[in-house]
């Protein structure tokens, strides 16, 4: 019944998928794939203990796996210690699936780790892109041939799949990684190298995949990385309604997609929830570090980071944390410093790139941030925040036709988000493409303005086109919302609109609320001289008995809609007693 409710009536019974994912982990660890091994161990954890007698049974052994039992034993040994080289040699010639996984997995990770090793002893990390794996084409070619002739199972075309990616062969990647899935609906590491090669929700359209409750995990996970959060948080819940509620992964994708969408608190209290539970994970405290980054939470922060070097201070997402730390306290050298660390441990991981171009960007160092956010694209094109850093880089360079397309790719990634319309938006306006810039301000209005810009820079848009009705409404609109969300002390741009108001008011001789307009101006010291002599000027008036004053419409409260060209007697009515600066 929980399953139906959650809407997963194909889902098997939660001791079959236990069942499933013990035997899965055992094949994965036989063949070296760790990370997958660990994660179908940690879901199968979360879920309720097995009776003995109903235990998977140890994987059988067929006549090739006896013959090639003592080379692959051997063979194992070498690549557990990661002598990848030494480990191929004694599988060569072996004919069991198994063996030859390894050997062939052996292979290929021989050709990365002497990438790595080259990039880091030869190059300086900003250069990592030259540098190929030299067994690509050989593995390609020779697993080629065994999937011609259908020889390959799943986790043979899982690597096949691998090689094909790492050859930018898309297309055929996406279609291996699919056949890997039928083939071994269990192994995850299949299902995560197809996520990695979609960029969009159509892409899953015309892919035909497994019927199997593992689908579910791949959903909510791409639906994740492609920004879709709603979608993704409800296949979650599904997935805990179906009896995954001790899942420490589903808690921590759950965090990871709230800190996708700023909804800081909330990722917040689930992280803590995760170092409750797991206190000595190291896997997504970057993220979480982020988010004390962001809310400038510099002893929480400091407590991360001591915590996580005495638990490995030479994992990838300590060395991040610990440069996140450096940059709140401004020390921008020593962050880069650590990012670059965290670079030599694994050039492929993405946060990092994206973090010291940040860097970069805070030392002035603008050609070494493009590099950086250049790799971070090369790493996952999904990043919209290297998107978003190129765009601001080539700002800086003065280059707006190259801030547009890179922003124009932020905002593809990032449809809903306030900040990459208004940094279109400032695009369009050097580009002096006033109407495209005000639709970008008037859509990050109406997405909810993150950094309450928007409608000001819409204003002067409409005030610079000689719009001074729509320009008022605007400025109307802004000083309410300041209002609302009581942020009138930290706004700089309350007295730009208190001053616009007060003048669009005099000029309509509407004294009453350019007075109180006026007034509010002397509050702030840039616009006190103004406000005081705009105070005299409506006294004067006064007093020569130019006392007309527009009296406001029943129509006044009306809804606010931009761009509509509407009589200055018909703006809304403006309450500002409660504003005090």
């Amino acid at each position: 019944n929980r399953r139906k409710m959650a809407g997963l009536s194909e889902f098997p019974e939660l001791k079959e998928v236990k069942r499933g994912l013990m035997a899965v982990s055992v094949l994965c660890r036989e063949r070296g794939l760790l990370q997958s091994a660990k994660w179908a161990s940690e879901l199968a954890f979360s879920l309720d203990p097995l009776p003995k007698d109903e235990l998977p049974p140890a994987p059988t052994l067929t006549e090739e796996d006896l013959v090639d039992l003592d080379a692959y034993t051997l063979a194992k040994s070498y690549f557990d210690l990661k002598e990848y080289d030494r480990a191929a040699y004694f599988l060569k010639g072996c004919q069991s699936q198994k063996a030859y996984f390894l050997y062939m997995y052996s292979r290929y990770l021989s050709g990365e780790k002497k990438k790595d090793d080259e990039t880091v002893d030869s190059l300086g990390p900003l250069e990592k892109g030259q540098v190929k794996n030299e067994s690509l084409r050989e593995l390609r070619v020779e697993l080629s041939k065994k999937h011609k002739a259908r020889e390959l199972d799943g986790f043979g075309l899982y690597l096949y799949g691998v090689v094909l990616r790492k050859l930018d062969l898309v297309k055929e990647a996406i279609d291996v990684f699919v056949e890997a899935t039928h083939s071994l609906p269990l192994h995850w590491g299949a299902w995560l190298e197809l996520c990695n090669l979609i960029t969009d929700k159509e892409m899953l359209k015309p892919m035909v995949l497994p019927s199997t409750w593992m689908k579910e995990f791949f959903l909510a996970h791409i639906y994740t990385e492609l920004q879709l959060i709603e979608e993704a948080l409800q296949k979650y819940q599904n997935l805990i309604d179906a009896g995954f509620s001790k899942s420490t992964y589903i808690i921590s994708q759950i965090a990871v997609a709230y800190h996708n969408v700023r909804d800081i608190d909330r990722a917040l209290t689930l992280f803590n929830e995760l170092r409750n539970q797991d206190p000595y994970r190291i896997e997504n405290m970057d993220t979480l570090s982020n988010l004390l980054y962001v809310r400038n939470m510099k002893p929480e922060l400091s407590y991360l980071a001591h915590n996580l070097c005495e638990i490995d201070k030479y994992r990838v997402e300590t060395c991040c944390v610990i440069g996140n730390y450096y940059s709140l306290r401004s020390q921008h050298e020593k962050a880069a410093l650590y990012f670059q660390r965290a670079l030599k441990l694994n050039p492929r991981y993405l946060g990092a790139w994206t973090l010291m171009g940040h860097e970069y960007m805070e030392m002035k160092n603008i050609s070494a941030a493009i590099q950086a956010y250049r790799h971070a694209i090369e790493v996952n094109k999904r990043d919209y925040r290297a998107w978003y850093g190129l765009g601001q880089t080539y700002e800086i360079l003065k280059m707006p036709f190259y801030c547009l397309y890179y922003y124009r790719r932020a905002h593809q990634l990032r449809p809903n988000d306030s900040r990459m319309l208004i940094a279109l938006g400032e695009c369009y306006e050097k580009l002096n493409q006033l109407s495209e810039a005000k639709k970008c301000y008037w859509r990050a209005f109406s997405v909810g303005d993150v950094e309450k810009m928007a409608l000001v820079k819409l204003a002067k848009i409409h005030e610079q086109l000689g719009e001074s009705d729509q320009a008022a409404q605007c400025y109307i609109k802004y000083v309410q919302d300041i209002c609302d969300c009581g942020e009138i002390l930290e706004h700089h741009e309350m007295s730009t609109a208190f001053r616009a108001l007060a003048q669009y008011y005099f000029k309509c001789k509407r004294w009453d609320e350019a007075s109180v307009c006026a007034q509010k101006c002397c509050d702030y010291n840039d616009t006190r001289e103004e406000g005081k002599a705009l105070l005299r000027q409506i006294s004067q008036l006064r007093s020569q008995g130019d006392v007309a004053t527009t009296p406001m419409s029943a129509d006044a409260s009306r809804t606010f809609v931009p761009g509509v060209n509407t009589p200055s007697a018909k703006l809304p009515p403006l309450n500002l007693s409660s504003i005090t600066p």
